[in-house]
């Protein structure tokens, strides 16, 4: 059942269907809100405090615990997605469906986020990266700017589960990560660097270089691999 906060603000040029905005949640103009869309859920803290207050609807008790988030201009959100508090969408964003984005996430311009996708919280995205379907990025994963990552990529930050001790793992503007890679915790991945498709990264990736394997070790430059990628396309 559609639920728009009386405390969201949302202009009259925004299409929202049967879905929940709550809190002081920002819209901005020509946005497209598909059905069964949450924006604003409240983490944890607030679902607990939700929980032990009278109201005789669920959506008005989380309207009053959630802090809202911030949608820019243009957006795209399909149905199904959940969009926590403290969450910064960009101008011009767009997701599949059934995204899940964790509070204190900041996505940055033009960024595309593939279906499935979970983006767990405390992720800073940069401009025109390019998310596809059912990656994962755990709390402290700081991505740059025109990055790809592939389908089923998933990111760690816990170098010794359960440690409790997590840490950030960044990846660069302009890297490539493919379909199926795992990077774990802790490391960096170099400006413009390439993750092949299924590779398990161990340590860090310098600028400009191809790793593949398990581990993953460095098999060609970024230039070659441009070269091998001209030739696909039948430029060369």
């Amino acid at each position: 059942m559609k639920y728009i906060s009386p405390k969201a603000k949302i202009p009259s040029t925004t299409f929202i269907g049967e879905a929940v905005v709550l809190g002081p949640t920002f819209i901005g103009e020509e946005c497209l809100i598909e059905d069964w869309v949450i924006i604003g859920h409240p983490k944890r803290k607030g679902l607990l405090q939700a929980s032990t207050k009278a109201f005789n609807s669920l959506n008005k008790a989380l309207d009053e615990e959630s802090r809202g988030a911030k949608v820019g201009r243009g957006v795209i959100v399909r149905s199904g997605s959940v969009i926590y508090e403290n969450v910064e969408l960009g101008d011009y964003v767009e997701t599949g469906h059934y995204v899940l984005i964790r509070e204190n996430t900041q996505i940055g311009r033009e960024v595309k986020v593939g279906s499935g996708t979970i983006i767990d919280g405390e992720v800073k995205v940069g401009d025109r990266t390019n998310i596809q379907s059912c990656a994962y990025l755990p709390p402290k994963t700081l991505v740059g700017k025109e990055v790809f990552i592939g389908p089923r990529a998933v990111i760690t930050n816990d170098r010794y589960p359960f440690s409790g001790k997590l840490v950030e793992t960044v990846v660069e503007d302009g890297v490539v990560i493919g379909a199926n890679a795992v990077l774990v915790a802790g490391i960096r991945v170099g400006k413009r660097a390439v993750v092949a498709a299924g590779a398990v990264v161990t340590k860090s990736v310098e600028e400009g270089v191809v790793v593949a394997g398990c581990p993953a070790k460095r098999i060609m430059t970024v230039e070659e691999y441009e070269e091998k990628r001209s030739y696909y396309l039948g430029e060369a």
